[in-house]
């Protein structure tokens, strides 16, 4: 086995080992150093061969001898720590875990990620740095901090999990429902994850996208006349359908209108359809999730980029803003209405959002004011922008990308 297949593995199975160990430990610190360790172990093992059937039971296995082996090391550990030991111990000699427990601990762990003693941006941070493995510095720029201020608010957090004794479990109903919004919100973010990742040299990472829409299963069936939950899984399964046309062999990027939508997952495609007429079909105020649902179902249901219903994604978009305002839907609106009113009037709509300042830092924004000038024929602002996308995304598709349109525009 190479190297980067086992890479690939490790980043595949990672958060679920992780989240098996947090809940077999009790300590996020301790789960994470006995992981690291049972991936060095891999790294002597795995390449001569000794490849095990089930990756993700074999580094738990190993890491729990390793949290064994680390406690027995620390004398000061005493009686609750000598009854985690036994248990560990008890448990060391299984080769595999119940598939049951392994589906569940996921979904546990985001839960204590969401815990309302922690802030949203704290629920946030957190989950992209367990669910979705992202390094310190990577989570620190996406909130625009430093990465050593990023790593004490880490830091702080799993301390107050364990001094709090904050449980690592899915909460009884009356509990779970009031945590549900940020739970959602979280899943969301590992969806977003695997579609286009934060950095690196792969566009998607599949494996966390078919993690999220595997959480949004369970909790439709924890919870199942809830829209919002609907909406969301609906959201993720539409999306996800295009993922076989939205990169080329080489891992460069297929825009949408580029697309071979013969490609698309149409079972797929089909059952978010469904959960979008249920999660719409509810009276009253229509939920986030659900809207932007609605919104990836017209671009499913287009026979071609052209024949695509823009007017009223452009309509839909003014819905959402109307219920769920933010800047990052303004720009989503703005990109609508270039494709309704032309590209001046978004590009107006841009740089009002620009100038209020609500999306600094936001590596989109420039890559969307680009789109608009080269369309409007401005080459040399267009350029400025691009460059000013390159320089502020992360991920080598991306940048292929604006260097593909800069070279186009001469």
């Amino acid at each position: 086995m190479t190297l980067s297949e086992i890479d690939k593995i490790f980043r595949d199975e990672a958060g679920r080992a992780l989240a098996t160990l947090i809940r077999l430990v009790g300590d996020f610190d301790l789960a994470e150093d006995a992981l690291q360790d049972a991936f060095a172990v891999a790294l002597e093992h795995w390449p001569a061969g000794e490849f095990p059937d089930n990756p993700r039971a074999w580094l738990v296995n190993v890491a729990k001898h390793k949290v064994i082996d680390r406690i027995r090391r620390q004398a000061v550990f005493r009686g609750k720590q000598q009854a985690l030991v036994h248990e560990l111990e008890l448990n060391a000699q299984a080769t595999d875990e119940p598939s049951a427990m392994l589906d569940d601990d996921m979904l546990r762990l985001i839960f204590t990620c969401c815990h309302p003693a922690f802030a949203p941006e704290v629920q946030v941070a957190l989950t992209l740095r367990t669910v979705c493995g992202l390094s310190t510095a990577q989570v620190a720029r996406a909130f625009l901090v430093g990465e050593e201020a990023m790593a004490q608010r880490l830091v702080r957090a799993k301390q107050k999990i364990r001094l709090a004794g904050i449980p690592y479990e899915v909460p009884e109903r009356d509990t779970l429902v009031p945590r549900l919004d940020g739970v959602l919100a979280v899943i969301y973010l590992v969806f977003t994850e695997g579609y286009v990742a934060t950095s690196g040299a792969d566009l998607m990472r599949p494996d966390l996208a078919a993690e999220a829409i595997r959480l949004g299963r369970l909790l439709d069936r924890l919870l199942p006349d809830r829209t919002g939950i609907k909406g969301l899984l609906a959201l993720m399964l539409l999306h996800d359908a295009r993922r076989a046309g939205r990169e080329t062999a080489a891992g460069d990027i297929v825009l949408l209108e580029e697309q071979d939508r013969s490609r698309w997952d149409r079972a797929q495609i089909e059952e978010g359809l469904r959960l979008v007429d249920d999660a719409l079909r509810v009276p009253g105020r229509p939920q986030p999730y659900a809207v932007q649902a609605a919104i990836a179902a017209l671009h499913a249901r287009a026979p071609s980029y052209e024949q695509t219903d823009w007017p009223q994604i452009a309509g839909l978009y003014e819905v959402l803003l109307r219920i769920n305002p933010s800047p990052v839907v303004e720009l989503n609106h703005a990109a609508a209405v270039s494709m309704v009113d032309g590209p001046a009037r978004a590009l107006d709509l841009v740089d009002a959002i620009a100038a209020r300042g609500g999306l600094d830092g936001y590596e989109l924004l420039p890559a969307v004011r680009a789109d608009l000038l080269r369309r409007l024929g401005r080459n040399e602002e267009a350029r400025q922008a691009y460059r000013a996308a390159t320089d502020a995304t992360q991920l080598e598709p991306l940048r292929r990308l604006y260097a593909r349109r800069m070279r186009e525009m001469e």
